[in-house]
């Protein structure tokens, strides 16, 4: 039987990354095993095991808002803010030519505002609460920056907030193709957004020891399934996907760039930070992105794994990949983009998504950068250290978050 749904393609995109701040420089350092990880110089990490993170450096949110607004946003807002302008240029979209109660907006974070609620709780303790800032909750709640979105461009409809963890862009983007597929918008802008280095952010994983240590060479710290890896490397950014229905898309002359064909979502339902050991939930979560693209399991060409770089997550995401593909998993080119940009959280499906559109378009699958040394519970095919040349039709990406939330999505060549 034909698939009689409405089907869902990418237009645009924008990004904010620690390599670089438009997708086409995003995905060149990509594509050329670039580390985007360097010193820490959003906070001062003195005296903590991990001063390292992956930062976007040259951001100036007075390029993209008046410096007075800008102020009143937390460093999140602000990334997506820039991200989704660039979107709109991008996807060439005027949406002045639409009705704006059918343009929405859907990105994910973890955090919020974590830097401004630290800025705020020093000066409650030190100076009193009346001289907070009287922009503190606006700033630092997490759905500030979809509302701050739809604002500059002027999206009246839809709009709504992930915050899965890690997962959340992936669960941005999933909620945003079945918010186009029943009928409820023509377009949304989706994707995810974090801006969470700080001290508060860098102690709460510090004590847990799930942040990697080598300080001493940055761009050979993030190492996903390398026997040497010691965890991850905080990180930010943000990217913004232009996603409309086909009918919209082609109804504008639209440039397509691929289309998102599945999405699958389940809960480990277990531990609050480590996956479930028999990969049982995320590999659960593939099959049902798999199935909702109706893409049979011989017929993916590429995933792109979560990869944080920790020792549990990637040998058990092995594990989830092996139970769902069996001996095909052998065959399949998978790569972390984490490994060269470190771990964004709840943007970090957003980076990510946007890899996958470019390892489409440009038949070119990014390494995983720093495999030096296998791990034997990690035997995959990781696309070690140089990027492949490959025509990419179908991409699954994972992304697996605390509090075993598992969200993964299926990227498909558009082919009309």
């Amino acid at each position: 039987m034909a698939d009689e749904r409405v089907r869902v393609v990418i237009t645009g995109m924008g990004a904010m990354t620690p390599l670089g701040e438009n997708p086409e420089e995003y995905w060149k350092n990509l594509a050329a095993g670039t580390s985007g990880i360097g010193p820490m110089t959003l906070c001062d990490p003195t005296g903590y095991p991990c001063q390292i993170s992956g930062e976007v450096t040259g951001f100036d949110p007075g390029d993209y808002m008046g410096n007075k607004e800008a102020r009143r946003m937390a460093r999140f807002t602000q990334l997506a803010v820039a991200a989704s302008l660039q979107a709109v240029e991008s996807a060439s979209y005027d949406i002045s030519k639409d009705d704006p109660y059918r343009v929405g907006v859907i990105l994910g974070n973890g955090n919020g505002g974590f830097p401004t609620l630290e800025e705020n709780c020093r000066i409650l303790a030190d100076r009193g609460g009346m001289r907070m800032s009287p922009f503190f909750f606006p700033m630092i709640l997490p759905n500030m920056a979809a509302a701050a979105v739809s604002r500059y461009i002027g999206a009246h409809g839809y709009n709504s907030t992930a915050t899965t963890a890690c997962a959340a862009s992936n669960q941005a983007l999933g909620e945003a193709l079945a918010v186009i597929r029943r009928g409820a918008a023509d377009v949304i802008f989706a994707g995810g957004t974090e801006a969470g280095i700080s001290l508060l952010g860098l102690s709460g994983f510090a004590v847990m020891r799930a942040l990697s240590t080598r300080n001493d060479e940055p761009e050979k710290a993030s190492r996903p399934f390398d026997s040497g890896r010691d965890g991850f490397i905080p990180s930010e950014g943000s990217v913004v996907l232009v996603l409309e229905s086909l009918e919209h898309a082609m109804g504008r002359g639209a440039n397509i760039l691929v289309e998102l064909a599945g999405f699958g979502s389940t809960s480990d339902a277990g531990h609050p930070v480590q996956p479930e050991e028999s990969g049982a939930s995320a590999a659960e979560a593939m099959r049902m992105a798999l199935a909702d693209a109706q893409v049979p399991l011989d017929q993916v060409d590429y995933i792109n794994a979560h990869g944080t770089s920790t020792p549990l997550n990637d040998a058990l995401e092995t594990v989830a990949i092996k139970r769902l593909f069996g001996d095909l998993a052998y065959k399949i080119p998978i790569s972390s983009t984490k490994s060269m940009i470190g771990h964004s959280l709840g943007a970090a499906g957003s980076l990510d998504a946007a890899a996958c559109v470019k390892t489409i378009t440009e038949a070119t699958i990014h390494p995983t950068v720093n495999y030096d040394d296998p791990d034997p519970e990690c035997d995959l095919d990781y696309v070690p250290n140089q990027a492949r040349a490959k025509d990419v039709r179908v991409a699954l990406s994972n992304a697996f978050g605390f509090g075993g939330q598992n969200a993964c999505l299926v990227f498909r060549k558009f082919v009309e």
